[in-house]
């Protein structure tokens, strides 16, 4: 993803949404100047600003090669054009004549763009974006995996445009599969109903109205979308009615091997049941929840299966006393459901990476799903686990992350999120390569995903909207190889006055931390602001880091030994993610340049 445009040096007047201090008020902060520089730099750079004041919309969240995307822009400005982009590359330009239209993307498969719209450099010099948006032509999610969710199925969503609107805002953020939480009327017994008689409405584990009216909606309308539908349950649960359902007591999981207690996940007494574990290598269980499932296709146009799991659930037996290996079950499980339903997609959870390896070499998961917890709690870990799914799946699966944000702080009071926290989390991990799951029919911040207790202001909407847009207009970038691929750019800061340390990855407090990638075209080096980062976790439990402080005209240089065609950069932090081209400087085998601004995160492409 790179674009080719002679631009910018920061207007930090204009810094985008997502910085929250009052760094983003409009001229209280002069704009740098560009350097002409010696050898090697780029010439003719203009300065860019942004007035993000036009709003964009797309007709799909991912579009096959060959379909036409369809854009809606909130006004049609005099003057302005519409500029589409693969990195710095301008794939076509044309005048903006109306606030809808259409583009043809190349036919490529498995890239992504940055559309923006923008007014051309005045007698000024200054150009300005007034909006942007990104377009991802992929013909399967597999590649870049983009997570949301649903949880709620009552009356409340039979009202004429609600699920149309959640569905919407996963729709700008570019998801590109859904998992559907709580949806199911017993995990032995998924189907609210027969396969031959659905009810109309039956209740959840946590005795909630689910309308069957309402999960055949919400598929309509994500398909609709391009998105994928995806239906959850665990691999081996069972409530306390499940004898009279056909659930033999031989296919239970014990804690002793005289097959006397049943190991069971307790649940509150208002719900339905407690959950028991049952062995989930044993071949009846697996054909029992296999013709489950049969009903639930037949019934429901759902795209596949969200397996789940408990952890580690120490010593653990079957019926005839033989210690069960839970790990090695799940990939029992995941062959079985993928021979029954070949064509349907399957993702199985990976609780604190327990069974991480057997469950990604199977070969049948369509990426890496990690739940972290405290025993994963910092930046660090996250690295960590993405590196181990590439070595887990040859370096074939991206990696999704379920996260849960501001933990403790949703455990005591409702209230909003912590916008300098989610967003940290989120940078870091979509410059490592991942993504997170946390959009849904509100934002996520618990295990249980029906709860709601924090909730996002405008200005957190608005930056997952430029957080998503960054990771999906650059994911051939960011996430088109695998931790392979990683070096050490040995970057530094060139003006000790300034008193920032610049050091790799892995986090620092105090410092920026740089973390890289070669791409083949291009070395790809992602800037992450921890200088006044008061910890290294990514959970921010109680809701306190504070921003990082934002960083002007950070001169720096690298390693860099290939001779250099140009050097850019871009950041979902200012100008909605657009491209600024950057004056540069290589000698004896040492790049030099100025990164106009560092918020949060801020990356570097040298091609």
């Amino acid at each position: 993803m790179t674009k080719k445009m002679n631009l910018l040096l920061v207007c930090a007047a204009a810094l985008a949404v997502s910085c929250s201090d009052s760094d983003n008020t409009p001229g209280t902060e002069p704009e740098p100047t560009p350097g002409n520089g010696p050898s090697g730099s780029v010439t003719d750079v203009t300065s860019v600003t942004s007035n993000l004041c036009v709003d964009l919309s797309t007709d799909k969240a991912c579009y096959t090669p060959g379909a036409t995307v369809r854009f809606k822009a909130s006004q049609a400005v005099a003057g302005a054009k519409v500029r589409y982009r693969h990195g710095s590359e301008i794939i076509k330009e044309e005048n903006m004549t109306t606030a809808s239209w259409q583009w043809q993307p190349p036919t490529t498969d498995f890239t992504g763009y940055m559309v923006e719209v923008y007014t051309p450099a005045a007698d000024n010099g200054a150009e300005t974006i007034l909006g942007t948006i990104a377009v991802d032509v992929s013909s399967d999610w597999t590649t870049f995996p983009r997570y949301g969710f649903v949880a709620t199925f009552d009356a409340s969503k039979l009202a004429d445009g609600v699920i149309e609107q959640e569905m919407d805002f996963l729709n700008r953020c570019h998801i590109n599969g859904v998992q559907f939480q709580d949806w199911h009327n017993k995990h032995h017994w998924p189907l609210g109903g027969t396969r031959n008689q659905l009810d109309v409405v039956y209740k959840d584990i946590a005795n909630r109205d689910v309308y069957t009216s309402v999960v055949k909606k919400y598929i309509d309308v994500q398909h609709s979308l391009g998105m994928k539908s995806i239906f959850y349950n665990l691999c081996f649960g069972a409530l306390d009615d499940a004898a009279a359902d056909g659930v033999k007591e031989q296919w239970y999981a014990f804690k002793n091997d005289r097959h006397g207690d049943k190991d069971m996940h307790s649940l509150p007494s208002s719900w339905k049941s407690s959950i028991y574990v049952l062995d989930p290598s044993n071949k009846e269980w697996q054909a029992y929840i296999a013709e489950r499932n049969d009903e639930v296709y037949a019934n429901f146009d759902f795209d596949g299966y969200q397996i789940d799991q408990l952890g580690n659930r120490g010593d653990l037996y079957d019926y005839a006393g033989s210690k069960i290996n839970l790990p090695r079950g799940y990939a029992s499980f995941i062959n079985a459901m993928k021979e029954r339903h070949p064509s349907k997609r399957l993702v199985m959870n990976a609780v604190s990476s327990y069974g991480a390896s057997q469950i990604a070499g199977t070969g049948k998961v369509d990426f890496c799903y990690n739940e972290v917890w405290g025993d994963e709690a910092d930046f660090s870990h996250l690295h960590s686990i993405i590196k181990a799914n590439d070595n887990y799946s040859s370096n074939k699966l991206r990696t999704v992350f379920a996260a849960y944000m501001n933990y403790d702080l949703a455990d005591r009071t409702t209230g909003d999120f912590n916008t300098p926290g989610i967003i940290m989390a989120d940078a870091v991990m979509m410059a490592l390569g991942g993504s997170h799951l946390e959009l849904g029919d509100h934002m996520l911040s618990r295990e249980y995903f029906p709860a709601s207790p924090l909730a996002m202001t405008e200005e957190l909407r608005t930056a997952m909207i430029r957080y998503y847009d960054f990771m999906t207009a650059y994911q051939n970038l960011l996430r088109g190889t695998s931790t392979q691929a990683e070096f050490d750019p040995g970057m530094s800061c060139t003006d000790a006055s300034k008193r920032i340390n610049v050091s790799a990855w892995p986090p620092k407090q105090g410092n920026v931390v740089t973390y890289a990638r070669n791409t083949g075209d291009a070395l790809v080096v992602s800037l992450l602001n921890f200088r006044n980062i008061d910890n290294l976790s990514w959970r921010d439990l109680n809701g306190t880091r504070p921003a990082p402080r934002l960083t002007l005209d950070l001169p720096l240089s690298m390693t860099c030994r290939r001779e250099v065609k140009r050097v850019w950069t871009a950041s979902p932090d200012i100008h909605g993610g657009a491209v600024v081209e950057l004056p540069f400087t290589q000698n004896d085998g040492k790049l030099t340049f100025t990164l106009p601004s560092l918020k949060y995160w801020s990356m570097i492409v040298i091609e």
